[in-house]
C-alpha cells in the first residue's frame, strides 16, 4: 500500500491521570521560573498545582475566556491555535513536556489569546491566580525568574513577527521544518519524523500562507528530497540542505 495511505506515525498509547508524584517533581524542576529552589521546595511548589487529564481533541480552554491559569505539560502534546475571522483554527505550536501555556491576569494578560487543545491524551498541572500569587510571595526569587520568562516571550513574538513579514514563504517553511524536526523529531530510514499528524493548512498556518502555496513549495521540497511525506505526515530527509533555505540572506 502507498506511504500516502498509511502513518508511519507512532501510535500514542498514553492514558490521561497518571501523573506520578516522580514526574510532577521532574517536570517543575525542569521550570526556568524554579532553577532557584531546592529540591525540597520543589516538592513544596507542587502543593499549589493541581492535575488535570484530557483526552485527544478536548479543549483545555477557549481563545477570549478570562485568563484564569496557567498550566503546565507533564505528559503528552497540546497543540495551540488561534481562530481567524474567517473562522479557520491557525496551529500555532505543539506543546510537549515541560512546556508551558496558558496566562493569568498577573502576567499581563486578562484574556487567553489562543486555545489549546490536547493533541494526544495529555496530563497538564494547572495553578489558579490566588495559588500563584500566594507561590511568589512565598519564594520571590521565582518572581524575577517569571519576569525574565515572559521577557523571553515577547522577544520569541517579535521573532516570529519579523519572520512573517521579512521572509519569502519557502524559507518560513523550512525553518518551520526544522523546528518541528527539532521538537518532535524521531529517527527513521526516510528521516528525522516529525511525530504528529501535519496537514498542508497546518503548515500554511504556522508559516501565514494559502494552502496552496504551501502544497507547491512541499511538492518541491519533496521533489528536491529535501523531505518524505505522506497523509497527514512529514519526515525531514535533507537537514543540512533545508537549514541552508532557512538560513539564507
Amino acid at each position: 500500500m502507498s506511504d500516502r495511505r498509511t502513518t508511519p506515525l507512532s501510535q500514542e498509547s498514553f492514558e490521561p491521570q497518571t501523573c506520578t508524584i516522580d514526574l510532577r517533581l521532574e517536570i517543575l524542576q525542569q521550570l526556568p521560573f524554579f532553577s532557584s529552589l531546592t529540591e525540597q521546595q520543589v516538592e513544596e511548589a507542587n502543593a499549589y498545582f493541581r492535575e488535570q487529564g484530557f483526552m485527544p481533541g478536548e479543549l483545555i480552554y477557549l481563545m477570549g475566556e478570562p485568563a484564569r491559569r496557567f498550566y503546565v505539560v507533564a505528559a503528552g502534546q497540546v497543540k495551540l491555535m488561534r481562530h481567524t475571522l474567517g473562522g479557520q483554527d491557525v496551529l500555532l505550536e505543539i506543546l510537549t513536556p515541560g512546556d508551558f501555556f496558558g496566562s493569568l491576569a498577573a502576567l499581563g494578560d486578562e484574556l487567553y489569546a489562543d486555545t489549546a487543545e490536547a493533541q494526544t491524551a495529555v496530563c497538564v498541572l494547572g495553578i489558579s491566580a490566588a495559588d500563584f500569587r500566594a507561590l511568589l510571595e512565598r519564594y520571590p526569587a521565582v518572581s524575577l525568574a517569571v519576569l525574565d520568562e515572559v521577557s523571553a516571550r515577547l522577544r520569541s513574538a517579535r521573532e516570529m513577527v519579523r519572520r512573517l513579514s521579512a521572509q519569502p514563504v519557502e524559507q518560513r517553511l523550512a525553518y518551520t521544518l526544522l523546528q518541528l524536526a527539532a521538537k518532535l523529531g524521531e529517527e527513521r530510514e526516510m528521516g528525522t519524523l516529525i511525530q504528529m499528524p501535519l496537514s498542508r493548512a497546518d503548515l500554511a498556518g504556522m508559516v501565514g500562507t494559502t494552502v496552496e502555496t504551501a502544497s507547491r513549495i512541499m511538492s518541491q521540497f519533496q521533489k528536491d528530497g529535501l523531505i518524505a511525506s505522506g497523509r497527514r505526515w512529514v519526515a525531514v530527509a535533507d537537514r543540512d540542505r533545508l537549514a541552508h533555505i532557512a538560513e539564507a540572506n
